[in-house]
């Protein structure tokens, strides 16, 4: 039986836990919140996960204080294709943003609150959450530094993505305001320990918005591979443990098609062997 850590509430307090696949919830006393699990126990294949069955109210984001958030843009060949672009024959490396790691994440329910003006755009992406911490790694030792997976959602204010008014052309993109909206990653609903996935580069992500199928693809549609992604990523930042990179999205996203996030939508990602999330989009209110 498989299981995955997660965050949770009971009657107003936050706990740590592991979720077993037939729901039952043990809790995790040692711990406090899931960034001190990772950075005291980055391999979680050694984990001791006994403990006494909980009831919880509700999952919250696995992960509520990542320190940081880096997520890599163009990253499957059809998702470049839908959006006109052009992979280069030589010479691609990773292209790596980020997001504000405290107040994007929100939790696997969630709702996602959108000013419809900035037309909001969906990406269903895998996300990998480091455990052991490292510095040049290589692709070959990227493994090692991975405690796990989950299930994001990489909200996109396209509207807010290309500036108008600039002092040169090198400033006409607005990465920060197009990515890093409160609550604009949706994370969850638990983190599977990579000992449980056979092959990371062989997993199905779906999202459907209103039960209406617009993303599916594999991961083994990646440009970059994620020990790729995660060898760049330390390349050029330590990476630590409880550190979140999303991993880009396949093809299916609105901007593509005029397609955008209204109040009222339903918005339901999965990944095989990950879990579930499922968002209501709300309006946000002065």
């Amino acid at each position: 039986m498989t299981w995955s850590l997660v965050t949770y509430t009971r009657e107003g307090a936050e706990a740590v836990g592991v979720l077993h696949d037939d729901g039952t919830l043990v809790r995790l006393k040692r711990w406090t919140t899931m960034l001190d699990l990772l950075t005291e126990h980055p391999d979680l294949s050694t984990l001791d996960i006994d403990g006494p069955v909980a009831v919880h109210d509700e999952l919250l984001a696995p992960l509520r204080w990542p320190r940081k958030v880096i997520c890599a843009g163009v990253n499957y060949r059809k998702h470049v294709a839908e959006m006109g672009g052009e992979i280069p024959a030589e010479g691609w490396h990773p292209y790596f943003f980020l997001k504000a790691p405290t107040t994007s994440v929100i939790g696997p329910r969630d709702p996602i609150v959108i000013r419809q003006e900035d037309n909001y755009d969906w990406e269903a992406e895998l996300a990998v959450i480091i455990g052991l911490p490292g510095k040049h790694i290589s692709p070959e030792r990227a493994g090692f530094h991975v405690a796990g997976y989950c299930v994001a959602n990489d909200i996109s204010a396209r509207g807010r993505h290309r500036r108008q008014a600039v002092p040169a052309d090198p400033f006409r993109y607005d990465w920060f305001s197009a990515k890093s909206m409160d609550g604009s990653l949706p994370l969850g609903p638990g983190i599977t320990p990579s000992f449980w996935i056979k092959d990371c580069q062989d997993l199905r992500v779906r999202l459907w918005l209103n039960d209406q199928l617009q993303q599916d693809g594999s991961t083994s549609d990646m440009i970059c591979p994620v020990a790729e992604l995660v060898a760049a990523a330390s390349d050029v930042v330590t990476l630590e443990p409880g550190d979140v990179i999303a991993t880009g999205t396949p093809a299916g996203v609105g901007a593509g098609r005029g397609l955008f996030l209204r109040p009222g939508d339903v918005v339901r990602v999965t990944i095989d062997g990950l879990g579930t999330l499922e968002n209501i989009v709300t309006e946000e209110t002065p």
